[in-house]
């Protein structure tokens, strides 16, 4: 399965770069490189990982339906803040994720690695929805993301992915920093 997982981690590394452009092309290859990811998380019994790569594949098509269609009338949608009265139903969403899939995983599964599964998957979730409607503030959760999918993935033996989400944590930083100037540019 190295071959996967080398593929998946190119098709990654476009990807983020797409991202950090805030291209609309960051969905093609967020639609290819869950398909690849499917097999390597099965095989690695990371069980919610595969799950949300299910997960990213409606969101990859969502999210370039949603992009392509623009905002209020615009050619394109704007990169924007998180609107403040959207925290806290986020973040209630997140643990509640983040509890479910880790009973799932503890009770339905042989995962050995319950916890960090889980909570990798649920902000994952919250961080997708949040790139769909380009908030800048989807970064930061992605660099949570990243670091601790980074350790998990060199704990499972996976290298190519955890070298991948080290980068991402590096190119998420910036990814914030360059979203956060677009939005002062758009208005």
């Amino acid at each position: 399965m190295d071959w996967l997982e080398i593929t998946g981690t190119i098709v990654g590394l476009f990807y983020l770069w797409f991202e950090y452009k805030a291209s609309i092309w960051l969905w093609a290859a967020g639609i290819i490189m869950p398909v690849l990811s499917l097999m390597v998380y099965y095989q690695a019994g990371l069980y919610a990982d595969f799950g949300i790569n299910i997960y990213y594949l409606l969101a990859g098509i969502y999210g370039w339906l949603l992009w392509l269609k623009g905002a209020g009338g615009k050619k394109e949608r704007p990169v924007i803040h998180t609107p403040l009265k959207q925290i806290l139903p986020l973040t209630a969403v997140s643990i509640l994720l983040f509890l479910g899939i880790a009973w799932v995983l503890i009770r339905f599964t042989d995962s050995t690695v319950p916890w960090l599964d889980s909570l990798t998957t649920a902000l994952s979730i919250t961080a997708m929805w949040m790139l769909a409607y380009k908030q800048a503030e989807q970064w930061l959760v992605w660099v949570v993301v990243d670091i601790v999918s980074c350790a998990l993935y060199v704990y499972k033996g996976l290298p190519f992915y955890a070298g991948l989400y080290g980068f991402y944590t590096f190119i998420a930083f910036f990814g914030y920093l360059k979203w956060r100037k677009m939005i002062v540019r758009s208005f």
